[in-house]
């Protein structure tokens, strides 16, 4: 997949005089393309344009991962997808991007319009469908000029796909299963739940496609299949049988299907890529060792053949549920807060669950999540509680799945702290911390997970749940009463931002966890220790955190910094559990004080940077006057049409100038984005 200086000179030339594409409803910073799981995360990045002719798609890592697609119209070959030399590329018309699809348009030579729509379902209350980590590619092909047209479609794949190490070897094979044919490429040597440049070292990938008339395949040299296309329009049915490293003469797997006279109706092949893994993650749960846990998908599907027939063959199912969803979120979105707020939530569903790793039993499925690009940790709490919004909104029942793990582990006596462990490990073995060595966040994650308790019992009615918890719950809410009104120097979940004591925002997540432990009381029929001691903290803690000379008055930073502000995100948690707790004048106070901070992008974190967070955003939006909210809704669709960033969309950026924070991490494709939906997350 890497060409020399001379064709890659040669490809400039040919992409330099491309038109603007149109986009709606915006140009993204990164187009998702092939996105359902932390190993299946494929995206075209967009810098000026988003053009997918001419440009390599890269794993989230940045890190290139072959993927070619070619028409031939009448003889002629021409580029709609990757960056080989050769072919010039297709005229992009249009991109359109829905929560599940991303929708390309092309004009082929003023004969052809082309439509590729690369779609990663979502379901999320069917565990069996979405266990499986793969995606669509649909190629649709009409002619455009009244003429009937000969049509070839082409695409392949590199072994860039199994290995992170391109001086692996890969094995391959082609094989037919009923009408379906597929390409079976994987490393050669096998490495159980490890990573190399976060790419599984594991696991069998597959791309097929029907065995239609007029389909034909080879595997072999990059240039060599690709030319083979573009001079003949068609492959020679041939496999190399030299397997060898993945950039020893670079092996890809290719399909063509000949679409034959192509008229004005509209002519579709279909495509299905992905990775079967029969065990997804090492797992220290109740029994305190490790355990390899297998994928959900084993309980559903006989083999890993089984997974990929059935995942192709549902596409007209899956087809219809996903338009349905896309439908659903668009236009809730836009009731609860216009055209907007739609353009943030539609670009933000496959990246979060991009994020997740189903596995399990059908009888006890957990989801597993990995925090993509800040350190890979796993179940890392103070992600997990960003990205609930999503999963409130859309299925409550998850936020159990992603909770167990955490509690198998701390309840198997394995964890020795008094608080909440902050993670389980790096992605994908979640050994825990037997010596309490996780990175220390000890207020943070009690409050968040006393909350996200409350908030799944409260949502599905499951008291079990509450109840079977109760003595973890009850020992970290104790910690709560030490600590959350005069929080010691710790990290909050901004620990970007270093350690500080006395901090407000912090100090008011603990007191709101507090009077959710009160709740959880009362509905487990258990006596109330706690709702007194939030009542008493909040009044204590409003002397504490607000400065009221201001103008506009409006919490501090850390006690007594009368110079300081920050977002006050976490009064989030009062309006999404419906405690009624927290002073309305409090959101109001907060509401007329952040339009006056307000930069052309957002509104900073706080008053030790020009950094935001668009998680934390978008939860005070979600509790701001309409006025304040539109605000923040605004200005954050306003940046995903004009960010320089050019990879998948972070959450942190410079509110100022719209980048990545200058001195500071780079985050992408991050699943705390599920936290966009706050809004359509809080109770009817």
């Amino acid at each position: 997949m890497r060409f020399p200086t001379m064709a890659m000179a040669a490809l400039s030339a040919l992409t330099s005089g491309i038109e603007a594409s149109t986009y709606s409803p915006t140009k993204p910073p990164a187009v998702p393309l092939a996105v359902r799981s932390p190993y299946l995360n494929s995206w075209l990045q967009c810098g000026t344009e988003c053009n997918l002719a001419g440009s390599w798609p890269r794993f989230w890592t940045n890190q290139i991962q072959g993927w070619q697609g070619l028409v031939s119209v009448d003889g002629v070959a021409y580029n709609w997808l990757g960056a080989a030399p050769g072919p010039k590329v297709a005229k992009q018309l249009s991109l359109e991007y829905t929560s599940t699809k991303s929708i390309f348009t092309f004009d082929v030579d003023g004969k052809v319009t082309l439509t590729i729509t690369f779609f990663s379902p979502v379901y999320p209350s069917d565990l069996a469908r979405q266990s499986l980590q793969f995606s669509y590619i649909s190629v649709k092909a009409k002619s455009s000029d009244g003429s009937s047209h000969k049509v070839q479609v082409y695409m392949d794949v590199s072994g860039e796909w199994a290995s992170g190490e391109v001086s692996q070897v890969i094995n391959w094979e082609i094989k037919t299963a009923g009408q379906l044919i597929y390409h079976k490429f994987y490393r050669a040597n096998q490495a159980k739940f490890a990573e190399s440049g976060e790419i599984a070292s594991w696991g069998n990938w597959y791309l097929s496609t029907n065995s239609t008339d007029g389909l034909t395949y080879q595997i072999g040299q990059d240039s060599v299949v690709r030319g083979n296309f573009a001079n003949n329009s068609t492959l020679p049915n041939t496999a190399d049988s030299n397997f060898r490293a993945v950039n020893d003469n670079w092996p890809v797997f290719a399909f063509s299907h000949d679409l034959g006279n192509v008229n004005g109706d509209e002519v579709e092949r279909l495509f299905t890529l992905g990775l079967t893994q029969d065990q997804v993650i090492n797992f220290a749960g109740q029994s305190g060792q490790l355990d390899a846990v297998p994928g959900l998908w084993t309980s559903f599907y006989q083999d890993d053949v089984s997974a990929v027939v059935s995942f192709y063959n549902d596409y007209g199912y899956a087809t219809t549920v996903c338009s349905q969803l896309d439908s659903q979120i668009k236009i809730d979105s836009q009731d609860t807060a216009g055209d907007d707020y739609a353009t943030i939530t539609t670009l933000t569903v496959r990246q979060t669950f991009g994020g997740l790793q189903f596995a399990g039993t059908s009888s006890k499925p957990y989801v597993f999540l990995k925090e993509i690009s800040s350190n890979s940790d796993i179940q890392t709490v103070d992600v997990i509680f960003p990205a609930i919004p999503i999963f409130m909104y859309l299925n409550a029942t998850l936020v159990r799945y992603l909770l167990d793990p955490l509690f198998e582990n701390q309840e198997s006596g394995a964890y020795p702290n008094a608080y909440a462990e902050h993670d389980l490990g790096t992605f994908p073995v979640a050994k825990g911390y037997p010596s309490g060595n996780d990175e220390a966040m000890p207020l943070e994650e009690c409050g968040n997970m006393i909350i996200m308790s409350l908030a799944y019992g409260q949502r599905t009615g499951d008291t079990d749940f509450l109840k079977t918890h109760y003595a973890k719950l009850s020992q970290w809410a104790e910690f709560l009463v030490e600590d959350s009104l005069i929080p010691a120097n710790q990290l909050s979940t901004d620990d970007f931002a270093g350690t500080l004591a006395n901090q407000t925002n912090l100090a008011i997540k603990g007191i709101i966890g507090l009077k959710a432990m009160s709740q959880i009381a009362e509905k487990t029929s258990n006596e109330d220790k706690w709702g007194d001691t939030a009542n008493d903290y909040l009044q204590k803690w409003k002397g504490l955190g607000i400065n009221t000379a201001a103008d506009p008055p409006h919490t501090t930073l850390s006690y007594g910094d009368n110079s300081s502000h920050g977002l006050l995100y976490n009064i989030y948690a009062d309006k999404l559990l419906d405690l009624k707790f927290i002073d309305q004048p409090i959101f109001d106070m907060q509401s007329k004080f952040y339009p006056t901070i307000a930069l052309e992008y957002g509104v900073p974190l706080d008053t030790r940077h020009t950094w935001t967070k668009s998680d934390w955003e978008m939860f005070a939006a979600a509790v701001a006057s309409d006025d304040t909210r539109d605000m923040f809704i605004s200005k954050l669709a306003r940046w995903i049409g004009r960010t320089s960033t050019d990879r998948p969309m972070t959450d942190l950026y410079d509110a100022g100038t719209g980048g990545y924070p200058e001195g500071g991490p780079t985050f992408v494709a991050r699943p705390v984005m599920g936290g966009t939906f706050a809004l359509l997350a809080l109770p009817k």
